[in-house]
């Protein structure tokens, strides 16, 4: 293959790149170029790259390079690479790197002077963010929240300012855990977008404020299945809601639910609609 037309550098070259989610369209002609003309696919699982591979009509040599051998497999890079060869770096779904394994196996190959070329792709953050409707357009990716519940707590009480959406990755096995404490520390008004088994067969993506979630994930014990994506809208500006917007509040609490109040009072105050929401909260508080 000519140097025109290869899919690779002329120099030996790290290629990271991101593999499908659950959907193996997903891939993209560059990645399928690149992992067929590579000498050698360093995969976070070899077992399952070599299944998408051969989906893919795809032979290739593998080796390993999980979180376990992370440094052991970028020395045998590095190695390959001053022998001349071409190596592509795969985990096991989305783009390596984005709490994925990945990041130290880049580091050693730049220190050693190699270039580290991205072959983007699919991304569980990009994805999700790009369904979740955010107004403001900015976002915090976070990853996964401390497996503690004390320093999940006390990270969340950090980033409770940040104005931008908050993203966050979680395992189905601290699901209900992770979101209680995300209705308790940033609030219940606030909104949350969960995406789930993100391109997979049982895909779900839900809007709902987080004082609702859960609730939501408690009326079907499916819904805490699979693989998620968190998103968190971000703090609401600091400011009081005016004496209009109290008042017409407290006129729709005493004729319509609390959710439907703030809402209403939103569109016909203009006022936030978290404020509102938060505010009427705190007045069923202070009822009961």
């Amino acid at each position: 293959m000519s140097d025109s037309v290869s899919p690779l550098n002329t120099t030996p070259s790290l290629y990271v790149v991101a593999t499908p989610m659950g959907n193996l369209q997903d891939i993209t002609l560059r990645a399928l170029a690149v992992l067929t003309a590579v000498d050698v696919v360093a995969a976070e699982d070899t077992r399952h790259t070599q299944q998408l591979l051969a989906a893919h009509g795809i032979a290739a040599h593998l080796m390993a390079a999980h979180e376990h051998n992370e440094q052991k497999a970028a020395t045998q890079i590095i190695a390959r690479l001053e022998a001349g060869e071409q190596v592509a770096f795969v985990s096991d779904a989305g783009t390596p790197g984005i709490s994925d394994p990945g990041a130290r196996l880049v580091a050693r190959v730049r220190e050693a002077g190699w270039p580290v070329v991205p072959v983007p792709g699919p991304s569980a953050v990009a994805a999700a963010v790009s369904v979740a409707g955010l107004e403001h357009g900015g976002f915090h990716f976070i990853g996964f929240l401390p497996s503690k519940r004390a320093a999940r707590r006390a990270r969340l009480e950090a980033l409770r300012g940040q104005a931008d959406a908050l993203v966050f990755y979680e395992s189905p096995h601290r699901i209900i855990e992770c979101v209680a404490d995300l209705a308790e520390v940033l609030g219940p008004a606030r909104e949350l977008v969960v995406a789930r088994e993100l391109t997979k067969r049982f895909e779900q993506i839900e809007r709902l404020p987080l004082g609702e979630a859960d609730a939501w994930f408690a009326a079907d014990a499916n819904r805490q299945r699979g693989e998620f994506v968190l998103i968190v809208t971000g703090a609401p500006p600091e400011t009081g809601l005016s004496a209009e917007a109290e008042r017409v509040l407290g006129l729709l609490l005493e004729a319509v639910p609390l959710k439907s109040a703030a809402r209403l009072a939103a569109e016909i105050t203009g006022a936030s609609k978290n404020a509102l929401y938060q505010r009427a909260l705190e007045r069923k508080a202070a009822d009961d």
